[in-house]
């Protein structure tokens, strides 16, 4: 069967039956799953091991091995509540939020500029948004299309479920639509972390050169919307959510500025948390050479097992 048809019938199920089960039973049998997969160390713990080495540089090998393990439970975490948010009580979701920064939000919109709210592939990210929903309304994101096309639909309908309006990832046509949303007092969340379309720019991130996008920076200097770096990540009984102050970008030339400055400030929260940064795709130049180099000589066959949860993870990028 197809790679891409059996991931979108895995999360199509996923979705269906992990809210019909039995918390207690769901918890366990992901954590149970999570453990297995940084035991066997595949592609995607291998990767989230080689990450969590760069943020954690003092860690040895043991300390390095329970991060991976712990890492690999948080992402569990995340799916296991991303298949149950839309049939949780929204209010309740955002009562388990411990939610600050939100003057920097609220003064933002009282400027009347709109905001752009950047964030890194920390905590649950969706959770993010329900209590975002709560606060100031409906907001705007981006998703890059998926294969098959059935997958992308069924991401977009989980996410607008949860009250986001969901536009694809399709360039200057995006980008226009997140303007026209910021010119209009709105916020637009990104994902911004991660530069799937090879534009951005270099960063310097944990020592270590990496892309970043520039969207981010580029939709606040074409709006005057603040620029607001926010980071999320799990707490024992629900979540938590930082929104950081403004990073000013106001001239063309100041973009990899500023872009730089929501990396530094990403770096701040992930060194606090760093098991709850779900990052299992090579990130910096260095890895990303050195794994394309590896495809170059490998036949594929290895890839199997980490496509569909890709696939997942780029859908909120």
């Amino acid at each position: 069967m197809n790679r891409q048809r059996l991931a979108d019938w895995g999360y199509a199920a996923g979705w269906r039956m992990v809210p019909k089960l039995p918390g207690s039973f769901v918890t366990t049998a992901f954590a149970v799953g999570a453990d297995i997969a940084a035991r066997r160390g595949g592609d995607g713990a291998a990767r989230l091991r080689r990450n969590l080495a760069r943020v954690v540089p003092q860690a040895g090998p043991v300390e390095l091995e329970d991060l991976t393990r712990r890492a690999m439970r948080s992402y569990a975490r995340y799916w296991h509540e991303a298949f149950c948010l839309p049939s949780m009580d929204a209010d309740d979701v955002r009562g388990k939020v411990d939610a600050t920064g939100t003057e920097y939000l609220d003064a933002a919109l009282g400027e009347g500029n709109g905001a752009v709210l950047a964030l890194p592939h920390t905590g649950n990210w969706d959770v993010a948004g329900v209590w975002l929903v709560g606060h100031s309304g409906n907001f705007t994101t981006v998703a890059e299309r998926l294969r098959p096309e059935s997958l992308y639909k069924r991401f977009v309908a989980y996410r607008e479920s949860l009250g986001f309006e969901v536009v694809p990832a399709d360039g200057s046509v995006s980008f226009r639509a997140l303007l026209r949303r910021l010119r209009e007092n709105k916020v637009v969340c990104l994902v911004g972390d991660r530069d799937v379309t090879g534009s951005g720019v270099p960063v310097t991130f944990f020592g270590e050169k990496a892309p970043f996008p520039v969207g981010p920076a580029r939709l606040a200097l074409s709006t005057g919307a603040a620029l607001l770096p926010v980071g999320c990540w799990f707490t024992d009984g629900g979540w938590a959510v930082r929104i950081h102050p403004r990073i000013r970008v106001s001239h063309r030339e100041e973009v990899p500025a500023a872009t730089q400055a929501l990396a530094d400030v990403f770096a701040g929260d992930i060194a606090a948390h760093p098991t709850d940064w779900h990052m299992l795709q090579p990130f910096w130049f260095a890895d990303r050479e050195s794994e394309e180099g590896k495809e170059g000589k490998d036949s594929g066959q290895n890839r199997a097992g980490a496509d569909g949860a890709e696939q997942g993870e780029r859908s909120a990028s």
